[in-house]
């Protein structure tokens, strides 16, 4: 039963419409945690009293239920897809901040005494030590974050979407359609899998 509504919204052609709003908002999400992440951590990085200051509020922040949030966002932004997004952003932006800096902040200090004997500063620091030494760390948390960025548009597609797998799920169990449940609950871990595979593709040609 599941295989034949799962190939009735193939033939129709209802459900790659759902995949790519998804595909889309989680992409879009998870390019911005992964600027903002590393832009805010090399800030943090770079300003140890700034670090000192948001440290407590990043951890906060990160270990607040996002589902929480989520309604929030809905009365701050509207029902649209910029909310769906912000919330696949806020999953992910705040463990990816403190990880990345934790990671930064462990950086060979015999290599950083070296820079500073040599009159850099820290602009070579980062550009020179820092940043080459955490590809490694920055790769590892990007394949955590793209999973996180397509549970956190989930949760917004439940409570503001018109289109996608989230809005899908929500819609067929309000409808007792349970095969075309669990052929967007299937559909929805293969795109997990895939997005996955995508950032281990990524990691091995870096």
């Amino acid at each position: 039963l599941i295989a034949e509504t799962f190939l009735s919204m193939c033939r129709d052609q209802s459900l790659f419409a759902h995949i790519a709003v998804t595909l889309a908002e989680t992409l879009v999400s998870f390019f911005f945690v992964v600027i903002l992440g590393v832009g805010t951590a090399i800030l943090l990085w770079c300003s140890p009293r700034t670090s000192q200051v948001m440290e407590p509020y990043l951890v906060v922040l990160n270990s607040l239920p996002k589902s929480a949030l989520a309604p929030l966002l809905i009365v701050w932004l509207g029902a649209n897809e910029r909310t769906i997004v912000v919330s696949g952003m806020s999953v992910a932006i705040f463990g990816s901040v403190i990880n990345l800096y934790s990671g930064f902040c462990q950086a060979d200090p015999d290599k950083l005494k070296l820079i500073e004997t040599l009159g850099g500063h820290k602009k070579e620091k980062l550009t020179k030590i820092v940043l080459p030494a955490s590809v490694p760390l920055i790769i590892s948390v990007m394949k955590v974050n793209i999973g996180l960025c397509l549970v956190g548009v989930i949760i917004g597609e439940f409570l503001s979407a018109k289109a996608g797998l989230g809005y899908l799920i929500t819609y067929a169990s309000q409808t007792f359609e349970m095969t075309k449940l669990m052929s967007a609950l299937i559909i929805l871990c293969l795109l997990s899998w895939i997005l996955y595979q995508g950032v281990t593709i990524l990691e091995k040609r870096l």
